[in-house]
């Protein structure tokens, strides 16, 4: 069996990576900042988007924690890891939550299994999976140990499903998760758009996003595309929008407009 640092290959981009790369790390090689690069001609504002995003999920979390009382939480897509990430930000809120992440680059694996630590009163687990296997994560062992799937969880998919094409049911991997999570779960999740660019940006941006392969594709869903994955579920106030507004009031002003993001963000609740 391979272990999972057999399956790093720096010749292709790979969104964790390029990711790190326009948030300022240093966790990337040349491929994922050739493909950074490419993205960002074509939209000079990415790295705003990766950092308002990385303020959505803090922001979600805090949310999920302090207000709807979420102890458990399954963050899948998680990236490499950085500052305030979901158990920090939930544990210092509710110090016993737990929270399983799930990612499927091996180089994400190694830093999470070094730098994701606990709390003493709550738990961590990191498993390499892939959000097109939602059996596989839910079956796994080490979440079946860290959660408790009758109780509720905070579902995370903040700025993956984008990474996931038509082809591959989006939605039906959305729904394949929340139907076994109980009611009482909420889904936090953001989504890359090209509702706010103009055409020819955002046509430029379609082109960038789908180089590199399979990891460097980028679906540019609609407002009305996005809001599917939150179907049947009660959105939280202010519903969905523009990540940097979501619940955005103490956060530094002037806010970076919608354009300038390109990225929808929701917290929902499971009735």
């Amino acid at each position: 069996m391979n272990k999972p640092g057999d399956r790093i290959d720096i010749s292709v981009a790979h969104p964790a990576r390029r990711y790190n790369y326009w948030l300022g790390g240093k966790d990337n090689f040349q491929a994922d900042r050739d493909s950074g690069d490419a993205i960002a001609a074509a939209f000079p504002t990415i790295r705003t988007t990766a950092l308002e995003n990385r303020r959505f999920l803090q922001r979600a979390v805090g949310h999920l924690a302090r207000e709807a009382g979420i102890r458990q939480f399954l963050d899948i897509g998680t990236g490499i890891p950085t500052a305030d990430n979901t158990h920090e930000v939930a544990q210092a809120i509710a110090p016993e939550s737990r929270v399983v992440y799930v990612d499927n680059d091996p180089i994400v694996l190694a830093h999470a299994r070094a730098l994701l630590t606990s709390s003493a009163e709550g738990a961590t687990a990191y498993l390499d999976a892939d959000l097109r296997d939602p059996e596989r994560i839910l079956a796994h062992p080490d979440l079946r140990r860290t959660i408790d799937l009758s109780r509720p969880v905070g579902l995370m998919l903040v700025a993956i499903l984008h990474f996931v094409p038509d082809s591959d049911d989006p939605g039906g991997l959305v729904g394949r998760l929340l139907d076994a999570l109980p009611a009482g779960s909420y889904l936090a999740a953001s989504h890359a758009t090209a509702d706010h660019l103009p055409p020819e940006v955002a046509a430029e941006a379609k082109a960038a996003g789908r180089g590199g392969g399979p990891h460097g594709l980028i679906a540019l869903r609609s407002r009305a595309e996005v809001a599917r994955f939150f179907a049947g579920l009660e959105l939280a106030e202010p519903g969905l929008t523009s990540v940097a507004e979501w619940r955005a009031e103490a956060e530094p002003r002037p806010r970076p407009s919608a354009a300038e993001v390109s990225m929808y963000g929701a917290v929902a609740r499971k009735p």
